[in-house]
């Protein structure tokens, strides 16, 4: 077993003991272990062959669909690195990433690739999934001549996420180490039972939780698994009540969209087989956890971390309704520091900034950025940005955040690439962008804008601006709304106290975030 986990085949042993069980499926397909374990080792092999050897790095650009596990899979049992590309992103912002990773393959959908103006830089091939251009290769062509026998000499991969910079680009978060992940079965924070279980995954993989509780956790426990590429509450409560799912990992605005659904619906879907719903990556309004524990008990498990990783804080629901706004116990002495604005200890109680012990076994960095990796990292520790306080009880409260990241219904977007973007536009003489409240997604993007001399402050110049910025920005990252204003603070040092602009937007709150 030790064996198989350190080389990423444990679904060698699920394709051995329970061949013809299913282990995922999707909206158009299914496959069991042994189609999984083979269609892996395929496509490995087919790797291989092309001249990808451990240590490459890959990309993948997909929804949630089978193929991306078997890609996961794939790419782990021969040493390879993988990062996974959030498809969401315009060209120009996946064309960074996949050249920053360094790629030499992309593997990706061709509903998104065929409609990019250039081939992905770099890449010394292209897999395509569905269909391609021409001179690439299709993914089911490359199983379909590929050996499905375990690949010679596995040797663990390691997958490589990419989260914003505060200043700039997105980096990866790389570890040097493969980080194996063990069954997660009886007395673990899962605690599957492979033979009744199944996991419902409707988050985007390309993230990192639920690429880690929906998806290695219960495939390394042999635990069927139950894509959704899109949220759609109806269909959500339909994949509980039909796959009797046990296990799901969601965000607060999910929480908020099924408590929208009509209430004679809701109450009669069948969820009595539901036992634990992992939530985190954005604050959950009280009133909207409390009203989510009266509707499907006492199953839901917060947890707190980042894809830099974190000092493992969750809390049970029952914790939680004791200690309402917390998210765990500091799990263990000296886990986290939280320091004021000159670096000292603060009190319990006191709000300081939050600093969570590194790894020793498997520290990060950012990938080809050692700036931002000193900068995020003192002794031994590293940062979120994230502001908050350890009650006398020793349970964590966060209370507040770095200016520079806007959560907005569970994504993490950094202001400064938008400032970048909108700070080409000729009629902007300085720009700021910053997360206001949002009642249904928690914060919202807002840009404060001062225009050029002689441009009118009105709704068309709002238009414009969001108009010409849409070509290079993602759509979740588009500002909301254009606030303009006389002039914006500068510091001496020349830069915007964001902090200072986005706090007029939080008057009166008791929480910032």
């Amino acid at each position: 077993m030790d064996h198989l986990i350190a080389t990423g085949m444990l679904s060698a042993k699920f394709a051995a003991d329970k061949p013809s069980e299913i282990a995922v499926t999707d909206q158009r397909d299914a496959r069991t272990f042994l189609d999984l374990h083979e269609n892996a080792n395929r496509l490995a092999n087919g790797l291989r062959k092309r001249g990808l050897s451990a240590g490459d790095s890959i990309a993948l650009m997909c929804g949630n669909r089978i193929e991306f596990v078997e890609v996961l899979l794939a790419a782990l049992r021969i040493g390879l690195r993988l990062t996974p590309v959030n498809w969401h992103l315009s060209e120009e912002e996946a064309q960074y990433i996949i050249a920053d990773c360094e790629a030499k393959a992309l593997i990706a959908e061709a509903g998104i690739t065929n409609a990019w103006h250039a081939p992905a830089n770099d890449t010394e091939f292209r897999i395509t999934i569905d269909g391609g251009s021409e001179g690439d290769e299709a993914y089911e062509a490359l199983l379909a001549a590929a050996s499905p026998a375990d690949p010679e000499r596995p040797t663990l991969g390691t997958v490589m996420l990419y989260t914003s910079g505060t200043t700039g680009r997105p980096k990866g978060v790389y570890r040097k180490k493969p980080m194996p992940v063990p069954p997660q079965l009886d007395g673990t924070l899962a605690d599957f039972d492979p033979d009744h279980d199944a996991q419902l995954v409707c988050g985007p993989m390309y993230h990192a939780a639920p690429l880690l509780f929906d998806v290695a956790w219960p495939l390394n426990s042999g635990v069927p698994i139950h894509l959704l590429d899109r949220w759609d509450s109806e269909d959500v409560l339909r994949l509980i009540q039909d796959k009797k799912i046990t296990h799901a990992h969601m965000v607060p605005i999910m929480f908020q969209r099924l408590l929208d659904l009509p209430e004679e619906m809701r109450l009669s879907a069948d969820t009595r087989s539901l036992k634990k719903i992992y939530h985190g990556a954005a604050p959950c309004p009280a009133g909207v956890k409390r009203s989510m524990i009266d509707w499907l008990g006492p199953i839901l498990e917060e947890y707190y971390a980042g894809s830099e990783g974190g000092a493992g804080f969750s809390i049970s629901s029952q914790e939680w309704l004791e200690k309402p706004g917390s998210v765990g116990r500091v799990p263990f002495p000296d886990a986290i520091r939280i320091v004021d604005e000159h670096g000292a200890p603060t009190p319990p109680g006191v709000d300081g900034e939050i600093f969570h012990r590194t790894d020793p076994n498997l520290p990060f960095e950012y990938f080809k950025s050692p700036e931002k990796t000193a900068g995020k990292i003192r002794d031994g520790y590293f940062t979120l940005g994230d502001i908050g306080h350890v009650d006398e009880d020793g349970y964590l409260f966060l209370t507040g955040r770095s200016a520079e990241c806007i959560i907005s219904g569970g994504v993490n977007i950094y202001p400064t690439e938008i400032d970048n973007v909108l700070a080409q536009d000729p009629v902007i003489e300085d720009v700021c962008v910053v997360g206001a409240p949002n009642e249904e997604w928690g914060e919202e993007v807002r840009a404060v804008v001062q225009l050029v001399d002689g441009t009118d402050p009105n709704s068309d110049t709002a238009a414009a601006i969001l108009a010409r910025a849409s070509k290079t920005l993602s759509g979740y990252k588009m500002p909301k709304q254009v606030d303009f204003v006389d002039s914006l603070p500068r510091l001496p040092s020349g830069k915007i106290p964001r902090a200072r602009v986005r706090e007029t937007y939080w008057q009166g709150r008791a929480r910032q975030i």
